[in-house]
């Protein structure tokens, strides 16, 4: 059966008319072609570098064949599945049926309402299939079995514990002044151009709230020009409270990438990536992190914690290779000197896949945030969720200096990093991340090395350097 998370319980099956939302993902066209042309506008040589494709030129190129459509729409509709809608690219199928009618056009799912701490969701606690004849149309059906992550613990009790202390403490932990004083951007390094924006998207029941955002900046803002609300939230916004995590997204690309128009896109329902295939072992890293065409953000931490100063790795940084994506031909010289210089430390090789996609690509600071969240600022909040939106904002600036400069945008970053070879980044080589932990790896996972490694990539950027590096 399906594997259900254990703080989730079970409140019983849900009643058989009872209205779901199932994303049906089509099988797409032409997909090696579009690998060929994101090569070709993502190569510096290249003549056509930077000559992107319109989204109707995307849609028009992987759009579903017509028997595919005709197979999936008309399975569908003989189940009685009639209300769905379709994106403009058309290799996504939302529809809207009851829970009877789901379990008859899915054999094997069973949908139960499951709780935890005031959320609800229903997911299905069993594998579900489908017909021969439509599996070799469909990537995956989303919306059965991922469920939402949990929050992090509110830590407002330690908050209201220091506030005595909040000016002598504050600068303990990363705050927009000190990413900017670490990364050497001056309060003048803010969007200036008119047709640049940037986003972040949210799955699995993650909200942000318009009001932490705008307390969020009075705090931490008033250093440098910044916007105080998001421009468009595309999708549904819940009504829970909000997600450390959303906020976290939303309040650190806007402060990085400051004054640029930001978008959020919302799912409240699961991102699809469920139904592909995860791997435990931790030197095995699975979708969407370790895909070839993601630029992968590893995490680091201050060496003294109380200054700033250089980095190390942070233990939590994720990284390693990937047993479902083959090693790019753009980091794989990289990746080989990692192997060879560090031969004599590597966990034993059975571990590992090194002929996989290897990641991350680069880093940045990942460890004790600020955040403010459901009003009070809270500290300690952690993760590669906290530097992936800083490199983020960083490369929107990037964007908007090259939109004034009449550039096209950089668009797929990765073939470009590894040409630069670790210019314009500060080299991280010191720490290791955690992995497993048995009588032949001591807990102990890839380490950080001169140049490219698979905790903090290149290492992390001294913007004014990488904008010049990347506007030409």
């Amino acid at each position: 059966g399906q594997r259900i998370p254990k703080d989730w319980t079970n409140v019983g099956r849900v009643d058989a008319k009872e209205e779901l939302q199932l994303t049906f993902a089509l099988k797409q066209q032409n997909v090696d072609l579009l690998e060929r042309m994101l090569r070709v506008v993502s190569d510096p040589d290249s003549a056509n570098y930077g000559k992107y494709l319109t989204l109707e030129d995307v849609g028009n190129l992987v759009r579903p064949s017509d028997l595919t459509q005709k197979v999936v729409r008309d399975w569908l509709q003989r189940s009685g599945v009639t209300n769905c809608r379709t994106v403009r690219t058309q290799d996504f199928l939302e529809c809207s049926m009851t829970a009877e009618v789901a379990e008859q056009v899915l054999p094997g799912s069973r949908f139960h309402r499951y709780t935890r701490d005031g959320q609800s969701v229903v997911r299905s606690s069993a594998p579900y299939s489908v017909p021969d004849d439509v599996y070799q149309h469909l990537d995956f059906v989303g919306g059965l079995h991922r469920f939402p992550l949990k929050q992090q613990q509110d830590v407002r009790s330690y908050f209201k514990r220091e506030q005595n202390n909040v000016k002598a403490k504050i600068h303990l932990g990363v705050t927009p002044s000190v990413l900017r004083a670490r990364y050497n951007l001056t309060s003048a390094d803010v969007g200036q151009a008119q047709n640049n924006s940037q986003a972040v998207a949210q799955f699995l029941e993650q909200y942000y709230s318009p009001a932490d955002l705008v307390e969020f900046m009075s705090l931490f803002g008033s250093g440098f020009k910044h916007h105080t609300q998001v421009d468009r939230v595309v999708g549904t916004q819940g009504a829970g409270k909000a997600g450390i995590e959303a906020s976290l997204d939303v309040q650190y690309i806007m402060s990085t990438g400051a004054n640029i128009p930001t978008w959020l896109f919302t799912n409240p329902g699961d991102s699809g990536a469920g139904c592909r295939r995860s791997v435990k072992n931790s030197f095995r890293p699975s979708f969407p992190a370790s895909s070839p065409y993601v630029t992968t953000v590893g995490g680091t931490s201050f060496k003294n914690p109380f200054t700033v100063s250089y980095e190390v790795t942070d233990y939590i940084s994720g990284g390693g290779f990937s047993n479902v994506f083959k090693m790019p031909d753009y980091q794989a010289s990289a990746v080989d000197a990692y192997l060879k210089t560090m031969a004599k430390v590597l966990p034993p090789q059975s571990y590992y896949n090194t002929t996989g996609r290897a990641y991350p690509d680069m880093a940045a600071l990942s460890d004790n945030y600020w955040v403010v969240s459901n009003k009070v600022p809270v500290p300690w909040v952690s993760g590669t969720s906290a530097s992936t939106p800083v490199v983020g904002g960083m490369l929107s600036l990037i964007n908007d200096q090259r939109l004034l400069k009449g550039l096209p945008v950089l668009g797929f970053l990765n073939p470009r990093l590894y040409r630069l070879k670790g210019q314009a980044l500060f080299d991280v080589t010191e720490g290791c991340h955690l992995s497993c932990l048995d009588e032949q790896v001591q807990g102990k996972g890839f380490c950080a090395a001169p140049s490219w490694d698979p905790v903090t990539g290149w290492g992390t950027p001294n913007y004014p350097e990488l904008l010049t590096a990347l506007l030409t």
